[in-house]
């Protein structure tokens, strides 16, 4: 097995203000890719997302992502074609996508030595805390399994610790899950320790000498609402003492630099960075260069992208998928109040990074992201 077969985090709507008990279905809903060839483009499309024809999913400088209603495509077609803006169809059936990239689980399970993942379809969150007590189990030496934490409707978030105990080791912190509908970086996570694992007598002592550190799921709750209701959930399953609309984007939550541009005040809106910072931590032992802020660039910005540069690399030579590096202001989008600026300006780890998850080109960016602070 090279990788995890599934590859795609899907660009799909988003139903901010509901919080339904059956599943979602998004049947002939679509996505389109806009282009963004000047200024009243994200107003236009602004202005639509608020009489609820579609929905903005993500932007650089050449194009906008939005997800159009299925009973508005052709109000929408009418106002681009009106305004001269160019588009085009990268998904004509969300739901059809959705059905196709999560095939269904096989019940044979021989040679999984006691845990169900494949990494080849998407597992629940039971597999994964399954597969990391399994790691506990069979490698006592290696692995150990702690809470350190609880999510708002009282889920265990686990992490599991891989270390050969020398007392001078350093650390790396990997993290997947914080938006729940991106099941890749789970999925991800969990390959890199079974690679790690696997490979763990074999490896060099600069691998060996290291205590590492995965939480594949953060945002537990989320992940399980995604999976069992509606694929698409970004935020966490926190109530709103303002508003009907539930959860809120653990990734606007942090401490550091929390509530600027890049998040929203408003309960529904998928990027709502809650009443306060951390308000989805509530019994976490967690609380333990990339900067979202649009115009903020480090001191040490050089070494970084150096650091990112040779990653980059190293990617493509092991896979061919080429990456941009760069602060995630500039390159991406602007955001507040996001882990890796906590982890870099709160407690002073050099080396914070995400890594945004690429698909093979079927889908364009994908934004499915796993941290690494070194």
């Amino acid at each position: 097995m090279t990788g995890p077969v599934v590859i795609t985090c899907l660009y799909l709507i988003y139903l901010a203000t509901s919080h339904p008990t059956e599943k979602v279905i998004y049947n002939e809903d679509q996505l389109w890719k806009i282009t963004n060839d000047n200024k009243t483009t994200l107003n236009l499309l602004k202005s639509l997302e608020k009489e609820k024809y579609l929905t903005l999913w993500a932007l650089n400088a050449k194009k906008i992502d939005a997800i159009i209603n299925h009973k508005h495509v052709t109000q929408v077609k009418e106002k681009l074609l009106e305004n001269n803006q160019k588009y085009e169809v990268a998904i004509e059936d969300v739901q059809k996508t959705i059905d196709e990239a999560n095939p269904k689980p096989q019940e044979d399970i021989d040679g999984r030595k006691g845990y169900r993942l494949t990494w080849n379809y998407y597992h629940n969150l039971d597999d994964i805390y399954d597969y990391l007590h399994y790691l506990e189990t069979s490698f006592p030496k290696l692995c150990t399994v702690t809470t350190i934490g609880d999510s708002v409707e009282g889920r265990p978030i686990k992490l599991l610790r891989i270390s050969n105990r020398n007392p001078n080791n350093k650390a790396i912190f990997v993290e997947g899950g914080i938006h729940p509908r991106e099941w890749i970086s789970p999925a991800a996570v969990t390959y890199i320790i079974n690679q790690l694992i696997s490979n763990y007598d074999d490896e060099p002592s600069y691998i060996k000498n290291l205590d590492w550190y995965f939480v594949p799921v953060l945002n537990s709750d989320g992940y399980i609402y995604s999976y069992n209701v509606d694929r698409l959930w970004r935020k966490n399953r926190a109530k709103s003492k303002i508003s009907d609309c539930i959860g809120v984007d653990l990734d606007r939550n942090w401490g550091y630099d929390w509530g600027n541009n890049g998040s929203s005040t408003d309960p529904c809106n998928k990027a709502y960075r809650g009443r306060k910072p951390f308000s989805w931590v509530f019994s976490s032992a967690f609380l333990w260069a990339v900067w979202g802020a649009l115009n903020r660039i480090v001191e040490d910005h050089e070494e970084l992208t150096d650091v990112g540069m040779q990653a980059a690399k190293n990617i493509q030579s092991a896979g061919g998928e080429t990456y941009a590096v760069g602060p995630a202001g500039p390159l991406i989008y602007e955001a507040s109040g996001i882990s890796s600026d906590w982890a870099r300006g709160s407690q002073a780890i050099k080396y914070a990074f995400t890594i945004e998850l690429r698909d093979k080109g079927d889908h364009g960016y994908t934004g499915c992201r796993i941290q690494v602070w070194i």
